[in-house]
């Protein structure tokens, strides 16, 4: 197999292209390219063995992913796969992912091994996948799969982002006015108060003092914050702390149960697909596991897996740890009388993800309009505080 050069050129208009091709050498490229019309202007080998800069986004993971599905699937060899996909990806990043992938595979690596070089951007659960399929003679199957795993949870996740996006603007809107107000509206009309040398109401002298305060002490604050954020960052690194932490949002009305949701059908939707793929179940519990972000729901996939490993049914042993929600658990023990597991499984996930999403549109419904109110009684006070002193000015004057 000839060596992968990724490459850049000019057209004739002006206009740069990018792309990966096979060649002898990079002079041999450059020939080539030069007889299409095109004036290279940079030519390297594809493969770079530097793990620091092969991390790609989950959207482009997810875009990798499902074009080797379709390729394999087609019955184009994995090589000539690669090939295509690299040359079909528009982020150079994924370009030279690939490539680099398909290098180390057209040594004669197995595809799992070429994964491993990359762990920022392959997880645990795709590279094991990958290796079982590899070994099963099921990649096109499993990649399919996992192209439709990964593309679920990027549709899960912008979701969210969307439903949280006009609660934050909200927020960040609500005290930047706050500032202002504090920090420059009312410095001036204290001007015009103090030359008036009149009583000024209780209610104007605290928003004074206030405001003279987080002038005075803005930098502490904004430093106090940092501080904050980075030791909170920090703590959470520490097992007590973080396990404080999830217990605390787990125990939040409203939240909870929310996240709960969420961190379930991660777990289930991952078991799924490695139970559909021929995982041993003991093997999927525990790679399911570690997709688990919440450590009191992953100590308790713990104690389901131990009593699985002790000979439990895997929906008594959920329902032995009071944590998972009923409907994991009816489907599980659905999907093990029946032999469907997988799918019934893939059923609980999307039955939890619709719970999580509804709890969120709950949440951001109610959060809202209690920001707002909040914002409009501050803003209402800091208006009395400023009209007050007039109000009182024109009672002397008449």
């Amino acid at each position: 197999m000839l060596p992968s050069f990724r490459w850049e050129a000019v057209d004739p208009e002006g206009r740069t292209r990018r792309g990966v091709q096979e060649a002898d050498s990079a002079r041999g490229l450059r020939d080539r390219l030069r007889a299409e019309g095109l004036t290279p202007t940079a030519v390297e080998p594809a493969v770079v063995t530097s793990r620091a800069f092969m991390r790609l986004p989950p959207r482009e993971l997810a875009l990798v992913t499902r074009q080797l599905a379709t390729l394999t699937q087609a019955g184009m060899p994995l090589d000539a796969a690669l090939g295509a996909a690299a040359a079909q990806a528009d982020d150079p990043r994924a370009a030279k992912l690939v490539a680099a992938i398909r290098g180390h595979v057209g040594s004669g690596e197995p595809l799992a091994g070429a994964l491993e070089r990359y762990p920022r951007t392959f997880s645990p659960l795709y590279r094991g996948l990958v290796a079982a399929a590899s070994e099963t003679g099921r990649l096109p199957d499993v990649l399919g799969r996992l192209a439709d795993y990964l593309e679920a949870r990027l549709a899960l996740q912008e979701r969210f982002t969307t439903a949280l996006i006009y609660p934050a603007l909200v927020a960040v809107i609500a005290f930047a006015v706050i500032a202002v107000l504090l920090v420059y509206v009312v410095p001036q009309v204290v001007s015009v108060y103090q030359q008036s040398r009149q009583t000024l109401p209780w209610l104007t002298q605290a928003l004074i003092a206030t405001s003279s305060f987080f002038r005075a002490t803005a930098w502490l604050w904004l430093g106090l914050a940092g501080l904050t954020a980075i030791a909170f960052a920090v703590g959470l690194r520490h097992p007590p702390f973080r396990d404080a932490v999830h217990r605390a949002l787990l125990a939040t009305p409203g939240v909870g149960r929310m996240l709960t949701s969420l961190d379930t059908a991660r777990f289930a939707s991952t078991l799924a697909i490695l139970v559909a793929s021929g995982t041993p179940l003991l093997r999927a519990l525990d790679t399911a596991r570690g997709v688990i972000r919440l450590r009191p729901i992953a100590e308790a996939a713990d104690a389901a897996a131990a009593g699985v490993r002790e000979g439990m049914p895997l929906a008594r042993a959920l329902a032995a740890t009071r944590v998972f929600p009923p409907v994991l658990v009816h489907l599980t023990a659905s999907g093990e009388g029946s032999g469907a597991l997988a799918p019934m499984l893939e059923r609980a996930a999307a039955d939890l993800e619709r719970e999580a999403e509804r709890r969120l549109q709950w949440i951001a419904a109610l959060v809202q309009p209690l920001m707002i109110v909040a914002m409009g009684a501050i803003v209402l006070v800091l208006v009395l505080a400023i009209m007050l002193p007039i109000v009182t000015m024109n009672q002397l004057i008449r």
